[in-house]
């Protein structure tokens, strides 16, 4: 068996704004598994919150060794996007050994579409309130924010696709002062979910605070040794393949939130459809769907994953699983 690793670059549609900066490109981490005339793919994406770089994490997937399985690498890597790259392009590669599909072989149904969100890139009001008009067909709509100029963001927003569900992403820019003040605003405009709003080492404020609006929790929750820590201050879960480490961790997280009471959303980082595919599977009757990384590209993979008024569809062989 071979494990190949390369940089991959998808130019994006247009400039895409989050409070912690802009970027034109998405830069991706490609990983190719070949054993006895088979091929698995897995793509993942490094990010600096976590302390990953291209480098570092091309780094990692190259130290394993040749014959890594999928129930070794779980102890090899720890959960991140490394882990993430190499168990998605095992999975794939299993599948097509065995002739089936991933979700045959992980005995689970096969997937069926779901209404994902659309990111907001995060600009002026005015210029907001114009992306909400443009995209106002579109049944949930998710924003950036985490600025001190949120409100009227949102306002704007709203204004400019009155129908569309609204979920938020404070990244988190707030502090549990500021998040009480916006949280009748949030209900009074409609949103349906808050994300992150507290730093993930300060969300402890969040304990005893109402919540009106349902709060996510993203970079407080990686795979499923986070769970303790988030009782009393989340009500729901985002579930990214890139914190879990794969889509192997990814599905006893999102069973093991849901036996604790957690609602789930299934998230990602902007990727292409290979990064997409698996998290399809995850994304099964989850509260929020959050998979538009391709919608965000100016260009994608071969055999993209499908979006239409259904939502994202789960994956042709030809992609992935």
């Amino acid at each position: 068996m071979t494990i190949t690793v390369q940089k991959d670059v998808f130019k994006l549609a247009q400039v895409f704004t989050i409070s912690r900066g802009s970027r034109t490109e998405a830069k991706v981490l490609t990983v190719k598994i070949e054993r006895d005339g088979h091929v698995g793919w897995g793509e993942c994406v490094p990010y600096a919150r976590y302390d990953e770089t291209l480098e570092s994490v091309t780094a990692e997937i190259e130290g394993l060794p040749a014959d890594v399985t999928r129930d070794a690498l779980q102890d090899l890597l720890p959960a991140g996007a490394a882990r993430n790259a190499v168990d998605c392009a095992l999975w794939d590669l299993e599948a097509k050994q065995a002739g089936k599909r991933v979700w045959e072989l992980a005995g689970l149904p096969a997937p069926e579409p779901e209404i994902t969100a659309y990111t907001l890139s995060l600009a002026s009001p005015e210029e907001m309130q114009a992306q909400a008009a443009k995209n106002a067909h579109r049944p949930l709509l998710k924003i950036k924010l985490g600025t001190p100029d949120d409100m009227v963001r949102l306002e704007a927003v709203r204004k400019g696709a009155p129908d569309a569900r609204i979920i938020v992403d404070a990244n988190e820019g707030w502090s549990a002062e500021v998040y009480a003040d916006l949280a009748p605003h949030l209900v009074r405009l409609g949103v349906d979910l808050v994300e992150q709003p507290l730093p993930a080492g300060e969300d402890d404020a969040l304990l005893g605070m109402d919540r009106p609006v349902p709060v996510c929790a993203d970079e407080s929750c990686h795979d499923r040794t986070s769970l303790a820590k988030l009782k009393g201050k989340y009500d729901v879960v985002n579930i990214k393949l890139d914190k879990t480490g794969g889509l192997t961790e990814a599905l006893k997280l999102r069973d093991a939130a849901l036996a604790e009471g957690y609602k789930v959303m299934v998230g990602c980082m902007v990727g292409s459809s290979l990064a997409m595919a698996p998290a399809t599977l995850v994304a099964q009757g989850a509260m929020v769907t959050d998979l538009d990384g391709p919608l965000l590209l100016a260009e994608d993979r071969d055999a993209p994953l499908t979006f239409d008024e259904a939502g994202v569809h789960g994956p042709e062989a030809a992609l992935w699983g």
